[in-house]
């Protein structure tokens, strides 16, 4: 039987897979039969309007919430009753929305906290202030300090530094300038170009769209539709309310 701690799958297997998945909080159900296919080295962006379902999905992912039917696969591995810990060390990290960060930490702590994922500090540092040349900058400032932008740097930082074979981002947008959006997902796009695959949720779609290989939208706890962002951008209107679209 194939364990969550054996070998990745073969690259045609998807990294991620959700087959008829279900989750509720107490009786209400908020995820109502959820299907859907992250293919590896792969951007999906997962777009869909407030109390669409999304969030509840990336918790039931990354193990912080339960499904009660259904099968998530990752990289081939059933992985329903898997721990948050157990899923990192597989390879999956999530940014969450309203960023991770620690805001009485210096930025250079927050990063020397992610160390607790094996690699070395200074490999940590490094990578995070080569790709953020900003938190450099601000190496010795509060991460509560830092602009929301910042922050978001700093979580995609900390995220990257387990080298995750698969990341969730959560809302990356959520309260940032037009222009800080465009910035982080370039960022995004560069991450996903070293191969890490990538699962965004977002309710505002053009950004997310931008750089996406794939796109789903969710309504009322469930997948209506799926395809290329070009395919998806132009049924947004009818399929998507609450956007910027």
């Amino acid at each position: 039987m194939t364990t969550l701690t054996e070998p990745v799958a073969p690259t045609r297997v998807p990294i991620l897979e959700l087959i008829d998945v279900h989750a509720a909080y107490g009786r209400i159900e908020v995820l109502r039969g959820v299907d859907l296919v992250v293919p590896r080295g792969a951007v999906m962006a997962l777009l869909g309007a407030n109390g669409a379902g999304k969030t509840t999905l990336l918790r039931v992912v990354s193990g912080l919430m339960a499904p009660t039917e259904g099968h998530v696969h990752l990289g081939g591995v059933h992985v329903n009753d898997a721990s948050p810990d157990e899923l990192t060390r597989a390879g999956l990290t999530m940014v969450p929305e309203g960023r991770g960060v620690f805001p009485n930490l210096s930025v250079e702590e927050n990063l020397w906290v992610s160390s607790y994922s094996g690699q070395p500090v200074e490999r940590i540092l490094t990578e995070a202030y080569t790709r953020f040349p900003r938190l450099k900058e601000r190496r010795r400032q509060l991460a509560g300090s830092l602009s929301g932008g910042e922050q978001q740097m700093l979580s995609l930082a900390r995220a990257l530094a387990s080298h995750p074979s698969l990341l969730l981002l959560d809302e990356l947008s959520m309260g940032l300038a037009p222009l800080i959006v465009e910035s982080l997902y370039d960022s995004v796009a560069e991450i996903a170009e070293q191969g890490v695959s990538i699962l965004v949720v977002e309710q505002f779609a053009s950004s997310a769209l931008r750089v996406a290989d794939y796109a789903a939208v969710m309504q009322g706890g469930r997948i209506v539709d799926s395809g290329e962002p070009g395919e998806i951008s132009d049924r947004l209107s009818e399929l998507y309310f609450g956007g910027s679209e």
